[in-house]
């Protein structure tokens, strides 16, 4: 991913942080000459591996988990909250153009496909993970008859991270008194994308610098 010095991201525990927040992922392979992607629920496990690992699970009939036997690099993507930005909003009226603020994470690793118990395990801390939400969760009770039909109908996985990269643009290259104009005009367009997400974003960021 290209990623000018003023949006680069690199702090770790952020990145994961992030990826947890945004895990509903895009996982891209290659399929000969051209690329082969699937959107998927993800887990991070920060404890296995220096970069951490990614637990999911897809479709048998998904060709793509054909794919991770071959040891070739994995990309994962992780889209946040994005926003257009006016160059109205500049105090500078000459030589501005409109952007895009958008925050993503991009995680490099190396699948390997989970044993049956393991996929089990996966399976209930996926449901754990996003049922805790509801005042009455639903929990995952595994049959035999569920996985003899249902769960020899997916395939589970893991990616090693070999890397990760963060690009969170959100006006840093232009001056404060820009940033801040941008802050307060993504505000008050609540209705547009995802510009309080951002705006909260980049008020956060000022606020530690």
């Amino acid at each position: 991913m290209y990623i000018p010095e003023y949006f680069i991201e690199k702090d770790l525990p952020t990145l994961h942080e992030f990826m947890r927040q945004h895990s509903f992922a895009t996982v891209v392979t290659q399929q000969g000459s051209r690329p082969f992607s699937s959107h998927l629920p993800l887990i991070l496990d920060n404890s296995i591996g220096s970069q951490g690992t990614l637990i999911g699970h897809m479709a048998r009939n998904n060709p793509q988990w054909q794919d991770f036997a071959a040891d070739a690099e994995i990309l994962v993507m992780f889209h946040g909250p994005h926003a257009y930005v006016s160059p109205a909003w500049y105090e500078a009226k000459n030589m501005v153009v409109p952007t895009w603020n958008y925050m993503a994470v991009h995680a490099y690793g190396i699948a390997r496909i989970q044993s049956e118990e393991n996929l089990e395990r996966t399976l209930h801390r996926l449901v754990g993970i996003h049922e805790k939400a509801f005042e009455q969760p639903w929990v995952l009770e595994v049959t035999q008859l569920m996985r003899e039909r249902m769960l020899s109908a997916i395939v589970g996985f893991e990616i090693t991270l070999t890397s990760v990269e963060g690009k969170f643009k959100l006006s840093q290259n232009r001056p404060l008194t820009d940033q801040r104009k941008v802050i307060a005009k993504l505000s008050e367009s609540i209705e547009i994308n995802n510009s309080e997400s951002i705006a909260n974003q980049m008020s956060l960021r000022l606020q530690e610098e």
